[in-house]
C-alpha cells in the first residue's frame, strides 16, 4: 500500500474515532446536560394558562410573549399548513430519521447557500431544548447534541407528532407564538381553516418572523409566500397552475393582535392572578418545581357567570359616556390644567399604550408620536 494511501486511511480513521467520541460525550453530557427520555417524552413548551368561566366560556389567558400558545393537535392544522413546511423545510422528511445525511452534505459543500441541512426534527430539537450558539465552536458541539436528540424524538414520536410539536413550538411574526395563535393573529381563523395561500404565508415567516412580517414587511412577505408556494408545486402538493394563481393574489390579513385586556372582566382576572400567585406557592409539580400561571398550561375554572357579566359591562358601557360628559365640562379638564404637576403620569400613559408602540414599530421619533396625541381622536 502506497504511504498516501496509508495516510489518507489513517487520517479517516481517526477523524471517524473522533467523531464517535464527541458523539458519545454529548449523549453522555460532558458539553452540556441532555434532555433524559422522560423529558423527550413530555417536551416543555411553555403555554399560557386559560381561565373559564362558571360554563367553560373561555375568559382570558395568562402568559408572558413567548409562553402565548394554545397548544394543538395534528389532526387540529390544515394539511396546507404540513404540505408547506416539509416542502418548504425539509422535503425529505417523511423518508429520513431525524437526519437528512443528503441536505448534511450539501450544506457542508455548499455552505448554506444551497440550503441548509437541518431537518424539521433537527430545529425542533433547537426549539425544544437551546438557543441558537453564535460562537463557531459552540456552534459545532451544539449541532452535534440536536442530531442526538433529533435521533432521539424520531424514535419517541411519530412523524405527525413531531410536525405539530414543531408547529407548536416556533415563533411566528409579531412575537407570536404557536400556529393557532398565528392563524387567530392573522386571519382570526382556526389553524385547521387556513387555505393553501395563507398556510404558505404563515409557514414563510418561519424563516424569519422580523424579515417575513406580513404586516410590516408586505412585499418580502409575498416573495416569501410565493417561493413556498412554488416549492409546495415542485413537492406535488399543488399544481403549477394552481401555484401562478395564487402567487397573484395580494395579501389580505384580518389581523387583531390578541391581548390580556381582551376577554370577560379584566379587571377580575387580574385580582385572580395575584389569588393564583399565592395558591400556587404551597402546591408543587410531581418533580418538585413549582408551577408558573404564565408557562405551564393551567387551566383555571371561577364562579364568574359570562351571562351577568355582559349584563354588567353593557350597563357601565351605557352610563360611562353620561359620565364622561360631566367630566369634561370642568375647566379645569378643558384647559389641561389637571394634568400640571403630572406630566410624568401622563406621559408613562402614552408610551405604554399599543399607539406608541406600533407607531415606534414604524419608525417614529418620539417627538412625533407624542404629536399624535395632541390631534383629537374618536
Amino acid at each position: 500500500m502506497k504511504k498516501s494511501v496509508r495516510i489518507f486511511w489513517r487520517l479517516f480513521f481517526i477523524g471517524m474515532g473522533l467523531f464517535i467520541a464527541i458523539l458519545l460525550m454529548a449523549n453522555f453530557g460532558v458539553f452540556g446536560k441532555m434532555p433524559s427520555i422522560e423529558e423527550l417524552e413530555n417536551p416543555t413548551i411553555a403555554q399560557a394558562s386559560e381561565v373559564f368561566a362558571s360554563d367553560g366560556t373561555l375568559m382570558g389567558k395568562y402568559y408572558l410573549p413567548s409562553g402565548n400558545r394554545s397548544i394543538v393537535k395534528y389532526k387540529e392544522i390544515s394539511p396546507n399548513v404540513i404540505n408547506a413546511l416539509v416542502a418548504t423545510e425539509d422535503k425529505r422528511f417523511y423518508e429520513h430519521s431525524g437526519i437528512d445525511i443528503k441536505g448534511t452534505l450539501r450544506a457542508v459543500i455548499y455552505g448554506g447557500s444551497a440550503g441548509g441541512g437541518s431537518t424539521i426534527t433537527q430545529q425542533l430539537a433547537l426549539a425544544l431544548f437551546n438557543e441558537r450558539a453564535r460562537n463557531p465552536v459552540k456552534r459545532v458541539i451544539q449541532k452535534v447534541k440536536e442530531w442526538i436528540i433529533a435521533v432521539k424524538l424520531e424514535r419517541n414520536f411519530t412523524k405527525e407528532e413531531i410536525l405539530a410539536l414543531y408547529l407548536n413550538a416556533v415563533p411566528y411574526p409579531d412575537n407570536v407564538f404557536g400556529i393557532r395563535n398565528a392563524a387567530k393573529t392573522f386571519f382570526q381563523k382556526e389553524p385547521g381553516q387556513l387555505s393553501v395561500d395563507e398556510a404558505a404565508l404563515l409557514v414563510g415567516t418561519i424563516n424569519g418572523p422580523g424579515v417575513f412580517n406580513p404586516r410590516r414587511n408586505p412585499k418580502a412577505s409575498m416573495d416569501r409566500r410565493n417561493l413556498v408556494l412554488g416549492r409546495m408545486a415542485e413537492n406535488g402538493n399543488i399544481t403549477a397552475a394552481e401555484a401562478g394563481n395564487l402567487q397573484a393574489k395580494p395579501i389580505t390579513l384580518n389581523y387583531k393582535k390578541p391581548t390580556e385586556d381582551l376577554g370577560y372582566a379584566p379587571y377580575f382576572r387580574e385580582i385572580l392572578r395575584e389569588e393564583l400567585k399565592k395558591l400556587l406557592k404551597d402546591i408543587s409539580k410531581p418533580d418538585g418545581s413549582s408551577y408558573s400561571i404564565y408557562n405551564d398550561g393551567l387551566k383555571i375554572y371561577t364562579t364568574i357567570n359570562p351571562v351577568m357579566q355582559i349584563y354588567a359591562e353593557e350597563a357601565v358601557a351605557k352610563q360611562a359616556p353620561q359620565l364622561y360628559k360631566n367630566v369634561i365640562r370642568q375647566g379645569f379638564v378643558k384647559n389641561g390644567s389637571v394634568w400640571k404637576k403630572h406630566e410624568n403620569v401622563l406621559e408613562a400613559a402614552m408610551k405604554n399604550s399599543e399607539r406608541w408602540r406600533n407607531l415606534a414599530d414604524d419608525g417614529l421619533s418620539d417627538k412625533e408620536i407624542k404629536a399624535t396625541f395632541l390631534k383629537k381622536h374618536r
